[in-house]
């Protein structure tokens, strides 16, 4: 059996691999169109600052360890222009013609640049590729380069910005939406925005490339931002081209079904290139990460090589869309959907935020983590976000791991988590986010979030010489401790805001008042820390403190 596969990144190198060690007979044959074969991506922008110091550390795997290990006949800057699905064969640009019995496409997804008026091609570059850094080194070595202006706010867009302040380079990042980090909601992105901020990016958002003028960016506001080199990390659009000249069916990415085959017999597809089904939704959905393209290869290998086992066919589970990413001192992580994809998507949910602290706060050194929760009046989870220092992607991968058995917010406050006072407390961040779920689906308290403050009636319920150090301007102090003694100060005609430090003490009160015959009470949700964060990222000045302070420090 001849297995051709197109592409050696994440999926077909992951495919290819797999297919050996389940025959040993199989005729295996990469063709990449490039003179790389599986290499490490994401760390390029790390690369490129030189966090990442020697280049044989980029690389996953060679030709030569494919070769030995393997017995795989890896061919770079073979590309391949043409697929014949009827005579079961592939075209090269050389004009070389190969048949297959089976074809796996992994050709993954190239950047998006678009042709703007007066772009000098030779100081803007793209990051996809170990050359594309070595190429972006050179350059700044060469040219002495000291400005460099990144556009798009996505994952490499982020990295990249960073990794230039780290080489010392004067940086700003143009997102022509109003945050960065899609995959966040705004109060996650706020954390990232001002910890950018703080590190000496300039943030440009909400304001889009118009055109190149010599050495300056023309923004649509009529803006000017001067540059000596430019990234451009719009995104990245899936590889179609061979799949629609082959007549494969294509949508926004080439549709597969569960076992990843495609709609023609014999050629399976996988990577950045497929349209999945998102885990949440069921909906078809593009989703660029290499973990997916892994899982998605070995997948294809299993049910190349069903025939010769018993197991039957192998299935892609769909994708949950589980993401992390390093900003300077922080790390911000996701799972599922956030608010303005459920939004779009007409699905009704609920939603909490909370503080946890990374390790047991008697413990020297704990720092908080911000939580924000999504999910159905049901219990069903949605999807996740957090930001913190440490510990905030393990407790977003238990979350994840719930959600893809299936578990509520019910399972999140059962879960039994490792504890010791340096890693976690005896009650984990993931625990307290389900026991608030549990409270808020029980009808034990009403959330109130950072959009519901203007026009309530505010009342802190701190104690007084906290109050007086930093509050939100309006509210009044009822410290927790007066609040039983105090009622006849609280309205029953308008709706009323609980607020403290992170959320619980709120809570706590809003408990007291809703058994004491108050139905118009609420608790903010993440309390004054989240606020001062959104507060500061939006420049606000309704603020009453004595001095600014970041909550992450």
């Amino acid at each position: 059996m001849r297995i051709i596969i197109i592409g050696g990144g994440a999926c077909g190198a992951s495919a290819a691999a797999r297919v050996r060690r389940l025959d040993e007979k199989a005729e295996i044959i990469v063709l990449e169109k490039t003179g790389e074969i599986s290499i490490a991506n994401c760390g390029l922008p790390y690369y490129t600052s030189g966090v990442i110091a020697e280049r044989e550390e980029m690389f996953v795997s060679s030709v030569q360890k494919f070769k030995s290990w393997f017995n795989i006949d890896v061919r770079l800057n073979s590309e391949v222009i043409k697929i014949n699905p009827d005579e079961k064969s592939v075209e090269l640009k050389s004009g070389e013609k190969l048949t297959y019995d089976k074809l796996v496409l992994a050709q993954g997804a190239s950047p998006v640049v678009p042709d703007f008026s007066g772009m000098p091609w030779e100081k803007v570059f793209t990051v996809r590729t170990l050359l594309d850094a070595d190429r972006i080194k050179a350059y700044i070595k060469d040219n002495k380069v000291k400005k460099a202006v990144v556009i798009g706010g996505g994952f490499i867009g982020i990295e990249m910005a960073e990794n230039f302040i780290e080489m010392g380079l004067e940086t700003t990042l143009i997102e022509a939406q109003s945050q960065i980090l899609a995959p966040v909601d705004y109060e996650a992105a706020a954390f990232v925005q001002n910890e950018m901020r703080d590190r000496g990016v300039e943030l440009i958002l909400s304001d889009a490339v118009k055109e190149f003028s010599g050495d300056r960016i023309i923004l649509n506001s009529s803006r000017e931002v001067e540059f000596d080199i430019v990234i451009m990390a719009i995104g990245v659009r899936p590889e179609l081209d061979l799949a629609k000249s082959a007549g494969l069916e294509v949508n926004r990415g080439i549709v597969v079904n569960e076992y990843m085959e495609t709609s023609c017999t014999d050629i399976y597809a996988g990577g950045d290139g497929v349209e999945i089904k998102d885990f949440v939704t069921g909906e078809n959905t593009l989703i660029p990460l290499a973990g997916p393209a892994n899982r998605q290869g070995r997948i294809i290998a299993d049910n190349i090589c069903g025939g010769k086992y018993k197991w039957g066919k192998s299935t892609y589970k769909n994708s949950l869309g589980s993401s992390v990413l390093k900003v300077f001192d922080l790390t911000a992580a996701s799972v599922g959907n956030n608010e303005k994809q459920l939004k779009a998507k007409g699905i009704s949910y609920w939603k909490t935020i909370i503080f946890g602290r990374d390790h047991a706060g008697y413990y020297p050194d704990s720092i908080q983590i911000m939580f924000k929760l999504l999910f159905t009046p049901e219990g069903k989870i949605l999807g996740a976000q957090a930001v913190g220092k440490a510990g905030v992607e393990k407790r977003i991968d238990v979350i994840s791991s719930v959600m893809r058995n299936g578990g509520r917010v019910q399972e999140l406050l059962d879960s039994e988590l490792c504890y010791a006072p340096p890693y976690s407390s005896a009650k984990d961040p993931v625990n307290i986010l389900g026991m608030c779920a549990d409270n808020i689906l029980k009808g034990f308290f009403k959330p109130a979030f950072f959009e519901d403050i203007e026009g309530s009636y505010l009342i802190d319920v701190r104690a007084k010489s906290v109050f007086e150090t930093k509050t939100i301007e309006g509210a009044v102090n009822i410290p927790i401790s007066e609040i039983r003694s105090r009622l006849d100060e609280i309205p029953k005609d308008r709706k009323v805001i609980l607020f403290c430090n992170t959320g619980h003490t709120s809570y706590i009160a809003s408990r007291i008042l809703e058994q004491a015959g108050f139905s118009n009470v609420y608790s903010l949700t993440g309390g004054i820390a989240l606020y001062l964060e959104i507060a500061k990222d939006n420049k606000k000045t309704d603020l009453c403190f004595s001095k600014e302070s970041r909550y992450f420090s």
